[in-house]
């Protein structure tokens, strides 16, 4: 059970059933969507806090209809201002553990601002950003995510737009809490579920989401059972950068530069990689673990930053306790006759 000086615990044991809503999913069989909800449904009730202590936010979008298929408080806002609803959330309400669901396209293209505003703040909110690479519900749009050259339904020619990497608007916006997990990996989403329940601050998890309708198999040279190991780096805190299917390729830094090795090859062994450490101040590293692109370079996935920061809503709290303490209002009326008044 986590422990977490706001949110109260639950005095009974709670099970995946427990948070199983009474709504028919709508979203498409074959969804990775689907395989989310799931890894939600075995960490809630492992993280032990109270069934009514847990609210679910989302916009508008495919992944934003997860409001209604989690059995907890929920609020189904408009399109790109879920960050904005949620931070209201918590801040009003401390005692509250909130999590948002959200899209590549609903957060980061009419819901940016708000987004990165959330993660400058470093509000207490975990973030579950469903990155499929296009607009689902409305039908096959590029997104600020789709690969450079697709073809889509608004871009017949290919796309001629930079696309955004999540973990450099994150890392960029001051982010705190950094994870990447595919969705077909349901244990390790619910880890890093877990581990980012645990963090004081904001959390994004990008979950590399399939949509089989309009990007079928969009992230399948990384998720593919015939090579995802030698194409995903699993993190782990405390341990060596080590990948590949047979466990003999590495991560070093090189200068000012990430490189894969061979381990056994040119006296490169095991102590020479790079340790990951998810808790470092200093995301430099965190950064160019986000960067990293198949094929030249294994994908990370698992918890790639988690540094500990002051929060937002923890600074709100204290602000207002000091106030209560020091101000010489201490009523209405102490209020309306402060400053400057008159006589009318």
């Amino acid at each position: 059970m986590i422990e977490y000086k706001r949110v109260a615990k639950s005095p009974v044991e709670l099970t995946k059933q427990d948070f199983v809503s009474d709504q028919m999913v709508k979203w498409c069989p074959g969804c990775g969507a689907h395989a989310i909800l799931a890894a939600v449904g075995n960490v809630f009730p492992r993280i032990g806090y109270r069934k009514e202590n847990f609210a679910m936010v989302s916009g508008i979008g495919c992944s934003s209809r997860f409001p209604y298929y989690v059995d907890t408080f929920g609020f189904h806002g408009i399109h790109g201002r879920a960050a904005a609803i949620a931070s209201g959330l918590k801040i009003s309400n401390p005692g509250l553990s909130v999590w948002m669901a959200t899209g590549d396209g609903d957060s980061m293209a009419i819901g940016g601002n708000h987004f990165i505003h959330i993660l400058r703040r470093n509000i207490d909110v975990n973030i579950l950003l469903f990155n499929n690479q296009i607009y689902g519900l409305t039908k096959g749009q590029f997104s600020p995510t789709t690969p450079m050259g697709t073809v889509t339904k608004t871009s017949p020619y290919g796309t001629i737009e930079h696309p955004f990497t999540v973990s450099g608007l994150v890392m960029g916006s001051q982010g705190t809490f950094f994870a990447r997990v595919p969705d077909n990996n349901i244990k390790l989403m619910a880890e890093v579920m877990y581990e980012a329940a645990k963090h004081d601050g904001t959390s994004v998890i990008e979950i590399l989401q399939n949509c089989v309708i309009f990007a079928d198999k969009i992230h399948e040279h990384i998720t593919a059972r015939d090579f995802r190991e030698d194409r995903q780096l699993f993190l782990k805190h405390g341990e060596p950068m080590i990948f590949g299917k047979n466990r003999d390729r590495g991560i070093i830094i090189n200068g000012t530069r990430l490189e894969v090795v061979e381990i056994g090859a040119n006296g490169i062994n095991e102590k020479d990689l790079l340790v990951h450490d998810q808790y470092s101040k200093d995301p430099g590293i965190h950064r160019m673990l986000g960067w990293m692109k198949a094929p030249d370079f294994p994908v990370a996935v698992g918890v790639i930053r988690s540094a500990p920061f002051d929060t937002y809503d923890d600074l709100t709290e204290q602000q207002i306790e000091t106030a209560k303490k020091t101000s010489r209002i201490k009523t209405v009326n102490d209020l309306l006759r402060s400053g400057d008044t008159w006589e009318i």
